[in-house]
């Protein structure tokens, strides 16, 4: 059955509309009754939360849901999005819900659920959620559950951070951190002054309205001009629920996911660490990022776009390393998603106290990113992709909805490609067109991009 609710991340939207307390209670109690926990105990259900104004409000709904199924809602507080699996493993829990739209300004909020394996749940899981949500099954009153709170959280997401890079010593590196006021403003400054690093800390002060508000990932110039005037070997932006990060040299350039994915790339293969000896990237990746690759040896897998995909292609290849080029970074062997103050950790890992400015892991190539607003509502399943050629563009049908577009080669003839789907956060239309040279790139985006939206507006297949 078609998902009416579920996006590639979750549910989303603009809290107080869309996503609603009756819709978190409704997800929330229909979720708890489709979990499995050991016979003779109720279901434990952990719930955390960024710092949106709106999280505490659906907060109530999700534990009053959780409660009305029967099972105990155990309040983790305002986490980071990857702390869910480590502490789901941790405590040995049943079920994470994480109140969050991640890069989204504040209005929008959402809710995604994590299974006992620490992965977000299949889309058949999400999908048998959605059907138990719409028969609306009433609470049974000999079987209500608990509301507690959850202490000691934080510390344990730290303790499980401090183990996997408990040999990084970073003395006397000067860092500078954007936690765009959202749920990473406490973990991320502390983890790395339990490292040794000397830390100064921007979007440290949420107020429920700021978070991403001209700070973190989605806007590092901020973090780029701070470090550029002086006094950061490097800084590191992270998104409003922390599971993705951009890095920034001492000089203030930019360096998005796909030169941190292969640094880590190299060095886990350096360390005989990196499994399989791929690394699984989306169709965003830059041309740049295939070539250094295929240069030492290591296999690239390309998959659509979101995070889940590529962790999808992580665990059919038992591979450990993945990511996308907008800051999510996955090492399977830590944790089975995305997390942005592991990934900034794991590149200072792979620098091994060198200069981030020095880098060398790959060379990147030019590329365009083209958004165009769509005002009609287009179903998601229209999807496609265009690869360019020198007679005009071509469209492939996608293999599922939203940007689930299979994997598309580059065109002989200038090595460049046009991907074209949804936005997953915008009613938008995303193409990009690297190419080997400046100008490919912005002939082929002209060339292709043009026919390419204007069959998106007309709605042409």
């Amino acid at each position: 059955m078609p998902r009416n609710l579920f996006g590639t991340d979750g549910v989303r939207g603009v809290a107080g509309e869309r996503i609603t307390a009756e819709l978190a209670l409704g997800l929330a109690s229909a979720a708890t009754r489709l979990a499995v926990p050991d016979a003779g105990r109720r279901p434990q259900v952990l719930v955390i939360r960024d710092t949106r104004e709106s999280g505490e409000m659906l907060e109530a709904g999700i534990a009053a849901g959780v409660a009305a199924a029967g099972g105990d809602a155990l309040l983790g507080g305002v986490l980071p999005t990857p702390a869910a699996p480590l502490l789901l493993r941790r405590y040995g829990l049943d079920l994470a819900v994480v109140l969050s739209a991640s890069h989204n300004p504040y209005r929008d909020n959402g809710i995604k659920f994590f299974g006992p394996d620490g992965h977000k749940l299949s889309d058949r899981r999400e999908e048998e959620i959605e059907a138990v949500f719409e028969a609306g099954a009433r609470p049974n009153a000999e079987a209500i559950g608990r509301v507690r709170t959850l202490r000691g959280t934080l510390e344990d997401y730290l303790r499980e951070l401090h183990t996997r890079f408990v040999d990084l010593d970073l003395s006397g590196l000067r860092v500078a951190l954007d936690c765009a006021n959202g749920a990473a403003y406490r973990a991320a400054p502390e983890m790395f002054r339990r490292l040794g690093a000397e830390v100064t800390a921007m979007g440290v002060e949420p107020d429920g309205r700021n978070i991403n508000d001209g700070c973190g990932s989605t806007h590092v110039e901020t973090l780029a001009a701070a470090v550029a005037a002086g006094g950061h070997d490097l800084g590191f932006a992270f998104d409003g629920d922390a599971d993705r990060v951009l890095a920034v040299d001492r000089h203030g350039t930019v360096v998005d996911g796909d030169e941190l994915i292969a640094l880590a790339a190299l060095h886990l293969r350096a360390a005989g660490r990196l499994a399989g000896g791929g690394v699984a990237v989306t169709v965003m990746a830059n041309y740049g990022f295939h070539h250094a690759m295929r240069q030492a040896g290591i296999e690239v897998a390309t998959t659509p776009v979101g995070d889940r995909y590529v962790i999808e292609e992580l665990r059919g290849r038992r591979w450990v390393l993945g990511g996308e080029q907008s800051g999510h970074i996955i090492e399977m062997g830590f944790s089975p998603t995305g997390d942005g103050i592991a990934s900034a950790l794991l590149t200072l890992e792979a620098l091994g106290g060198r200069d981030l400015a020095e880098r060398d892991a790959m060379e990147k190539l030019p590329q365009r990113l083209v958004n165009v607003r769509v005002r009609r509502t287009w179903s998601t399943s229209r999807a496609r992709c265009f690869r360019g050629a020198p007679a005009g563009s071509r469209s492939i049908t996608s293999r599922s909805r939203n940007c689930r577009s299979g994997p598309i080669p580059a065109s002989p003839w200038c090595r460049s490609r046009v991907f074209r789907g949804w936005c997953g956060s915008a009613r938008k239309r995303r193409g990009v067109s690297p190419g080997t040279t400046r100008s490919s790139s912005a002939k082929t985006r002209e060339r292709l991009t043009g026919p390419a939206w204007r069959s998106v507006r007309a709605g042409q297949p």
